[in-house]
């Protein structure tokens, strides 16, 4: 199953050419991950499977340990947001691999693949900042989002 998360390109993800700038993915990609993946207490949104807790009194932080992104077709502004779907590639002792796929903004006809990215999360334990174990309930609800791993194209 996969997460469809909207995130709106802003102006300032824009580069000289008018399409998205190959740093400003890296951020679209984390508000697609923080979305789907970690709660936020003030908010009453359910959606996603919200198995992460952020921020600095966490017991546990999510460090990014690689990223891989694969450009297929510019990505221009929109005034709709565009669409990120996401799932878990991998699910590892204390790592996680979060696939993606962008498209253009739902509705929009024919719908276009612009990216695909990967990103590899290690948990780590706060306090001695050492990798930590999966628990059986982060476990058993990134399970539910389990795909396939994203091909990337090769030269």
């Amino acid at each position: 199953m996969r997460l469809h998360i909207p995130i709106q390109v802003r102006w300032a993800d824009l580069d000289a050419y008018g399409h998205v700038n190959n740093a400003a993915m890296l951020t679209l990609l984390e508000e697609a991950r923080v979305h789907g993946f970690w709660a936020d207490q003030d908010k009453g949104d359910d959606q996603g499977p919200r198995v992460f807790q952020g921020g600095p009194d966490s017991d546990t932080f999510t460090l990014i340990a690689r990223q891989e992104i694969e450009y297929l077709v510019p990505i221009p502004h929109h005034r709709e947001p565009i669409e990120v779907e996401m799932w878990v590639g991998k699910l590892g002792g204390a790592s996680l691999d979060v696939c993606y796929e962008i498209f253009s903004p739902a509705g929009q006809s024919p719908r276009e693949l612009y990216t695909r990215a990967t990103t590899v999360i290690v948990l780590v334990d706060s306090t001695s900042m050492r990798p930590r174990k999966m628990n059986e309930a982060e476990r058993a609800e990134l399970e539910k989002f389990i795909e396939e791993p994203i091909q990337f194209n090769r030269r």
